[in-house]
């Protein structure tokens, strides 16, 4: 019997001889403890994941609006660039005999090419040194202005151009065909020749020349070199001073929606018949390559934007949880001595961090598509988001919570119990 018993109490003593089995740490249970670490300290949670919030919100934000600016772009360059072709007056082999390319009647000969509104030839005019600009008869005070340009314009130009007058008007084709001394200038330019009204039928000097002041505009739909300029009839400057010398002219056409590319192909032989290679047509750019270039550039700069946000961001969530790893060493020193891993503790605190860049993400989702409507509702326009964007997003804001919690995670694994406890 006691050999029996002795006998079964090694027996029962035996599984004590055995190793301990190791911790585990299931997928259910290390989501809970992120849960409710994260929870623990809902302040806190808030504001770690506030860097991620903004820097998540504003990459949606800036690829939005880039897009939604780019698309914009494209439709403004469809209502006027895309309808603007510029002639230039190269003179052929025969540049250095022929001065001025353009026939006279060269307003009438383009208006009568399908598919273009108006067009009109103009030029730099070339004064020499003393001929200043003045709105007095005699003497260069009162305000002189002795730099500012001088444009020839036939009167299809500013049909072309379309100014918008705050006094006045444009001259006409009368003006043109009977050389009339007139000018339009802009409000600026009139402002510092000290015209303020045209009821009194003012004046301005070019030299010793005077010309009537029909018009004054403050904004032009093509040209925008026109507002700082004195405008006259290509027709008075050509008899004062000649044709041009230097910078040779060109054509401004302004055509309907589409008709562009056919108009260039076009001009130059209704306008020259005889000799078309003395004039070169320039056709709008392509709005594609034109928004590409534009979106791209807006991409590049608003993206390094984003991602310096993104790094903040990342900054604030490492350092928010070194200090919760440091807060928390005796909880640390508990869980090991109770027989957690180092692994275990690892996986908690980066599954934490990871969360905290999750929710930042989500909410920044949001946050950015909120931003990007409300800013094309309050502008009229079409807001323009990439699905892929909007998808890619949370899982960026996932990978920075991760990224930034893999240092305060290694740093947490490394703390030994013993010292933990002794804390």
């Amino acid at each position: 019997m006691l050999r029996r018993s002795r006998h079964r109490a090694a027996g029962r003593r035996a599984p004590l001889r055995s190793s301990p089995s190791r911790s585990t740490l299931s997928v259910t249970d290390l989501l809970s403890e992120a849960v409710a670490g994260i929870l623990q300290r809902p302040a806190r949670s808030v504001l770690t994941s506030l860097g991620t919030v903004l820097g998540v919100g504003a990459f949606i934000a800036v690829l939005g609006l880039t897009s939604t600016a780019a698309a914009q772009i494209d439709t403004r360059f469809n209502r006027l660039t895309a309808t603007e072709v510029t002639v230039e007056d190269t003179g052929g082999p025969d540049a250095d005999r022929v001065p001025l390319a353009f026939p006279e009647d060269a307003d009438r000969r383009i208006v009568g090419v399908n598919g273009v509104e108006a067009g009109g030839v103009y030029w730099k005019v070339r004064l020499s040194p003393g001929d200043v600009v003045r709105s007095s008869p005699v003497g260069a005070v009162n305000g002189a202005v002795s730099q500012t340009p001088v444009i020839a314009a036939s009167s299809g130009v500013l049909s072309a151009a379309a100014p918008h007058f705050v006094q006045g008007r444009s001259y006409d084709a009368f003006h043109d065909d009977h050389n009339q001394p007139v000018a339009v200038v802009g409000a600026s330019t009139a402002a510092r020749l000290g015209i303020s009204t045209l009821r009194t039928r003012p004046a301005l000097f070019i030299g010793d020349r005077a010309f009537t002041v029909v018009g004054i505009f403050d904004d032009t739909q093509r040209m925008p070199d026109l507002l700082l300029s004195i405008v006259i009839p290509r027709t008075t400057a050509q008899q004062m001073w000649g044709p041009p010398d230097g910078e040779r002219a060109r054509m401004l056409i302004s055509t309907r929606l589409g008709a562009a590319p056919q108009v260039a192909n076009e001009a130059a032989l209704a306008l020259r018949p005889d000799h078309p290679e003395y004039l070169r047509p320039i056709p709008p750019p392509d709005p594609k390559a034109l928004r590409t270039a534009v979106g791209n550039d807006l991409g590049q700069l608003f993206l390094l934007l984003s991602v310096v946000c993104l790094v903040i961001g990342a900054v604030g969530i490492a350092n928010t949880t070194l200090v919760a790893v440091m807060e928390r060493i005796s909880e640390i020193g508990l869980r090991r001595a109770m027989g957690a891993r180092a692994r275990h503790i690892t996986w908690q605190f980066l599954t934490e961090s990871a969360a905290l860049g999750l929710l930042g993400g989500v909410a920044g989702t949001s946050l950015g598509t909120f931003a990007v409507v409300g800013v094309s509702l309050h502008n009229a326009w079409t807001p323009v988001l990439d699905p892929v964007t909007l998808a890619v997003a949370p899982a960026l804001g996932l990978a920075t919570g991760l990224v930034a919690g893999l240092y305060p995670s290694w740093r947490a694994s490394r703390i030994q119990p013993v010292e933990a406890l002794r804390r």
